[in-house]
């Protein structure tokens, strides 16, 4: 049972089908008492209070972290256009609910801000994404990060441990971590799982006991690269708190982007089928290629953890990584010389994108940190699109010739 998004009348939804069904019509269950077919865009950033004493309550419920209320009073506050996409993203991960943030940084910060509240110690899981590895070590929300492997996070778990965060697959080197074993070894702590390069299609962290999935909803949620958001599914207390730090910091999604990522949503099964298939032929292509001294992808088992393929994560995925025996100043070649992939950061797009990783997402670590976790400077990362397999190799062919020592 599911409340209405004006928070009037409880509605039954119908039992849960296939992914790619709920995917097409997950966060649409009021479209019939609304008359709409496509999802409505409520761009208001007020909204009238003619009831005070309704109004007041209304305000106390939402600043509190409620999903709803009578009122939605202001924009910062709440919108139901973003309501929808939450319900969503909720039902696609398994969770109780999920809450939205103007970017996967803000959804982080607000996560590590509600863990402060249970203690100022973290655990962290290498590699991460550069930012949120940034972020973590700078000490700058006044929490304490230690770095360390997951096989080592029972031994190192303090009674003021708030949080244990991983990232599967990781940034950039699509290493995977056993879910299962992280939250044994966490015991009471909770569990963030970062599941951008996954998405729902191919991992459901919840289901294995994980208590925040994150997404970068930038990436493949979006899916068409015109979106800056991010979500955090989880259990209603910890949405609590998330939307309590949110209406607090100002960091709701606004409305438009909402529309657009939750537009994305119907086709996202279909986009990461069709990248994934692709990725598995430049994968290997890419393996047997003079130039390339390795290559990182979950398909070809040359990742860490790559035995949880098949049953953590269901497919290989898109991304791979691979390493250029010209280190930086190949990498830099194969930048200028790609044509049809877009030499670009981010990720998940319906175009291939490729970017280096230890000169732009992960150059905030120090290099001996780039280096201890597989980020050399020949290391690339392509974040692989629905293309035409044949045309993509051919550009990247092409890339690779173009370096002199390659040949």
């Amino acid at each position: 049972m599911l409340w209405a998004l004006n928070g009037t009348a409880p509605m039954t939804l119908p039992e849960p089908h296939a992914l790619s069904t709920l995917l097409v019509h997950a966060g649409r269950e009021d479209f019939d008492a609304l008359g709409v077919h496509a999802p409505p865009i409520d761009l208001s950033s007020t909204y009238p209070v003619r009831d005070l004493a309704a109004g007041t309550a209304s305000f106390d419920a939402l600043v509190a972290g409620a999903a709803r209320a009578e009122n939605p009073i202001y924009a910062r506050l709440h919108n139901p256009t973003v309501a929808r996409v939450e319900q969503a993203m909720a039902r696609l991960e398994g969770a109780d609910a999920a809450v939205a943030f103007a970017s996967g940084m803000a959804a982080l910060t607000a996560v590590l801000l509600a863990a402060k509240a249970r203690g100022g110690h973290v655990l962290a899981v290498r590699p991460l994404y550069g930012t949120a590895d940034h972020l973590l070590a700078s000490g700058l929300l006044g929490i304490e990060t230690e770095f360390v492997e997951a096989g080592a996070i029972a031994a190192r778990r303090r009674p003021d441990t708030a949080l244990v965060l991983i990232e599967t697959p990781a940034n950039p080197t699509l290493d995977l971590v056993d879910i299962d074993a992280v939250v044994a070894a966490a015991g009471p702590v909770p569990v963030l799982v970062d599941s951008t390069f996954a998405t729902p299609v191919l991992q459901r962290p919840i289901a294995r006991g994980a208590r925040y999935v994150l997404h970068s909803a930038t990436k493949f949620l979006g899916g068409h690269g015109d979106v800056v958001a991010g979500i955090v599914a989880c259990g209603e207390a910890e949405a609590t708190a998330l939307r309590s730090i949110r209406a607090a910091t100002g960091a709701l999604l606004h409305p438009l982007a909402a529309f657009l990522l939750h537009r994305g949503l119907p086709t996202l099964a279909l986009r990461v089928e069709r990248a994934q298939a692709n990725a598995g032929v430049l994968a290997r292509r890419l393996a047997e290629h003079p130039a390339v001294t390795r290559c990182c992808y979950p398909g070809l088992g040359t990742v860490r953890n790559a035995h949880l393929l098949g049953t953590q994560l269901a497919g290989p995925g898109s991304l791979l990584a691979f390493e250029l025996a010209g280190g930086h100043a190949a990498a830099a070649a194969v930048m200028r010389a790609v044509r049809l992939c877009t030499p670009a950061v981010s990720l998940g797009s319906v175009d291939t994108l490729i970017q280096h990783p230890a000169g732009l997402t992960h150059r905030v670590l120090a290099g001996d940190e780039q280096r201890r976790h597989g980020i050399t400077p020949g290391l690339m990362r392509l974040s692989v699109g629905i293309e035409d397999v044949e045309d993509l190799w051919r550009d990247l062919k092409a890339a690779l010739q173009s370096i002199p020592f390659s040949r």
